[in-house]
């Protein structure tokens, strides 16, 4: 079954509705972004947690040094980079890392072979944006893809499309924050239904 993350959790509510929705995977944006966090406030949501919903942090071309101390305060269980981080600065880390793809053609899947990683996340090229933009990734034209590792997939992502893309797309997970939002702000009902109709 394909896994599902819900990204960009900044409030007690976020916690309170995935708690009761059960994702496999929460995401905490420690990078510049309308839903960036400090490390004590993603420490305080993190310790009202369910144990078994996994936590990611998200970051973009941090200092090495930072990205470990925010993980280890966090005890985060997964790195999500999405600048341009190399395979050394990948190696510098214990946990598991996932590195983010901004795709614009097939041929953007081709970076996936210079990096050895626990999972790839792919988003949608947007002209100087790192993720995030609730722009919706082009499925049909980057299928098959390829299955080296996991693929998490991002980009766009609403309950309305997500059972197409997992279709078209068999990923290891979908990866939704704006899709799941109304007015700026993570909404039950939305996540709910997306959750619903990727297990469903």
């Amino acid at each position: 079954m394909t896994a599902v993350k819900i990204c960009g959790l900044t409030k007690k509510e976020d916690i309170s509705y995935v708690n009761q929705l059960r994702p496999d995977y929460v995401g905490f944006v420690f990078a510049e972004s309308k839903r960036k966090i400090t490390k004590e406030k993603a420490k305080s949501l993190i310790q009202g947690l369910e144990k078994q919903i996994k936590t990611v942090g998200v970051f973009v071309n941090a200092p090495i040094k930072e990205v470990k101390e925010i993980a280890a305060y966090c005890d985060l269980d997964i790195l999500q980079l999405h600048g341009e981080e190399d395979q050394a600065y990948i190696n510098a880390f214990s946990q598991k890392v996932w590195k983010s793809f901004r795709i614009k053609n097939p041929d953007d899947l081709s970076q996936l072979q210079q990096y050895d990683t626990e999972g790839y996340l792919l988003d949608t090229y947007v002209e100087g944006e790192y993720g995030g933009t609730g722009k919706t990734l082009d499925w049909t034209g980057i299928a098959p893809l390829p299955q080296k590792r996991p693929i998490i997939l991002a980009g766009g992502l609403t309950s309305e499309n997500v059972e197409e893309a997992v279709k078209t797309l068999r990923p290891y997970a979908v990866d939704v924050s704006s899709g799941v939002e109304r007015d700026g702000y993570k909404d039950y009902r939305k996540i709910e239904k997306f959750i619903r109709t990727v297990r469903g």
